[in-house]
Formats: C-alpha cells, sequence, structure tokens
C-alpha cells in the first residue's frame, strides 16, 4: 500500500505537467487559427464578393445576397468592346511568366554547373559579385534597366519584359549549391560512357536536384506573375501589357464598379494559389532553404 501511495504522489507532478502542455497547445492552435482567419478574411471577401453586383458588396453582410458570374462576364467580354482587353492581357502574362521561368531555370542550371563542378578563372570573384548582386534591392537596377532598353529599342515590346529577367542570381546560386552537394563520382561515371555536357545536366544533375530546380521554377514564376512596377515603366500598348498593369488601369477606368475590380482580382490571384496547392511541399522547402 506504501508503494503504491508513493507511485502516485510520483505520477500527479507528470499528469499536472502533461495538462499544461496539452492546454497551452490548445490555447496555441487556437491563436493561430483566429490569427489564420484574420489573415484569409480580406481574400475570403474579395472572392465571393467577385459573385455580388456593386451596389450588394457593401450593403450586405459576406455571406448573403445574390450571387451570379456576371462580373466575370463582363471581364471576358465586356472589357474588350472598353478598350480593355482582358483575356488578351491573361494569355500575355502566361507567356511572359512561362518563358522568363523556362529562361531563368535553364540559365541557373548551365551556369550553376559550372560554377559547382568546374574550375575557371575568376569563379571565386564571380561568386562574391553573384552574392553581392543579390544583397542589393531590385528596384536599384529598373534605371539601368529602361535605359539599356531604350538604347535597344525594346520599350513597349514583349523583349523588355522579359529580357532583364532571363538570369536570376538566386536562382543560380541556389542550384549551384545543390550541385555542389553531388558527388563527383556519377559524373565520372556518366564520362566513362561518353556523355557530354548536356547529357550530364539531363540525366544526371537534373534528376538528382529535381527539388531545387522546382523550388526555383515556382519562386521565379510567382515573382514573374506578381511584377508590376516594371512592366508598368516599359509598357504603354494596352494588347501587350501584362495583367498586373491592366488591373491598375481597369480599376482607375472602373473604379465605382467594385465588383469586376474583385473578380479581375481573383483570375490574378488563381494562378499562384494553385501553384501553392499542388506545390505547397516545394515552397516550404524553398522558404526554409532561403531563411538558411
Amino acid at each position: 500500500m506504501k508503494t503504491q501511495s508513493v507511485r502516485t504522489g510520483a505520477a500527479a507532478p507528470v499528469q499536472k505537467f502533461l495538462l499544461k502542455q496539452t492546454i497551452g497547445s490548445v490555447v496555441i492552435h487556437l491563436l493561430m487559427f483566429a490569427l489564420a482567419i484574420t489573415w484569409l478574411y480580406p481574400y475570403l471577401w474579395m472572392l465571393i464578393g467577385s459573385f455580388k453586383n456593386t451596389a450588394d458588396i457593401y450593403t450586405t453582410s459576406l455571406f448573403s445576397g445574390p450571387l451570379s458570374f456576371d462580373n466575370y462576364i463582363f471581364l471576358f467580354d465586356g472589357t474588350g468592346k472598353a478598350e480593355k482587353p482582358f483575356l488578351r492581357t491573361l494569355f500575355n502574362s502566361i507567356f511572359i511568366t512561362l518563358t522568363i521561368t523556362v529562361c531563368v531555370t535553364l540559365t541557373s542550371c548551365l551556369i550553376g554547373y559550372a560554377l559547382a563542378k568546374m574550375e575557371f578563372k575568376g569563379r571565386d570573384i564571380f561568386k562574391n559579385l553573384l552574392i553581392l548582386q543579390m544583397v542589393f534591392p531590385a528596384f536599384m537596377f529598373i534605371i539601368p534597366h529602361f535605359v539599356l532598353m531604350r538604347e535597344l529599342g525594346m520599350i513597349n515590346s514583349y523583349g523588355a519584359l522579359i529580357l532583364p529577367f532571363v538570369m536570376n542570381g538566386w536562382g543560380i546560386f541556389m542550384i549551384s549549391q545543390s550541385f555542389k552537394g553531388t558527388p563527383n563520382d556519377y559524373i565520372h561515371a556518366a564520362r566513362l560512357d561518353h556523355a557530354g555536357l548536356i547529357k550530364i545536366l539531363l540525366h544526371v544533375m537534373l534528376p538528382l536536384n529535381k527539388s531545387i530546380l522546382a523550388i526555383v521554377a515556382i519562386f521565379t514564376f510567382t515573382s514573374a506573375w506578381d511584377n508590376f512596377l516594371w512592366p508598368l515603366i516599359v509598357m504603354q500598348d494596352v494588347n501587350k501589357m501584362p495583367l498586373s498593369v491592366l488591373l491598375a488601369t481597369f480599376s482607375k477606368s472602373y473604379g465605382i464598379y467594385v465588383g469586376p475590380v474583385l473578380a479581375g482580382s481573383v483570375v490574378q490571384t488563381l494562378p499562384i494559389v494553385v501553384l501553392f496547392i499542388l506545390f505547397r511541399k516545394h515552397f516550404l522547402e524553398g522558404m526554409s532553404l532561403s531563411l538558411k
């Protein structure tokens, strides 16, 4: 009996500790859930408001009022008549973003492989300059880029939207670091089989570093899709504008029609949301690698 009472007394502090830990975990999770709802509420309001008439957006509560696709029909049909080719700019954004993503991924692989696995004069200097370029904010290069595009006669063209972004210092650095961790034995074995540079990249390096390639591609796509300041500076032709710039002019022209503006914002954010849902694992890996 005495031994049993001792055990019961010893277990009591453990039970209290576990109870406190459980309560603390529940409180933290409830707090995180409340913060998540607060963060998601504007997006939820935008999504539901895009299905309402403009008159009902501010006069009804979030989940009340009639819903319809009139705002989306106006976007894809009525804006063309008003010299706001919404559908054309959507395809412009898709074309520009995919082109930049493919170019950045290819150039990052080629330059990253050279930095990681090849010996050449000035390699260390190039690495230091690459890291130094990553330190400066992107807006510092806007004026030099604009002067270069003007001298090349590419203002108001697709080339001005694509050419300054075909290479990315962050992508080169990330891929070169990943390639550096790949054992050289794989490369030596491929060379014994008479494989050239392209075959080594395609059949050895890329399959072994798929995760980092996906991270670079996803973050490049997101950055290119959301780019607003540079296209606003170099593009005046409404038929060549990306969607982000058209939405700004659209909001200015149709500011009193909140419904179509919200519908356009939903279309603008939809690819990023879908991309995050499909590749959230790579998004999280990329965030952790960026913090490191």
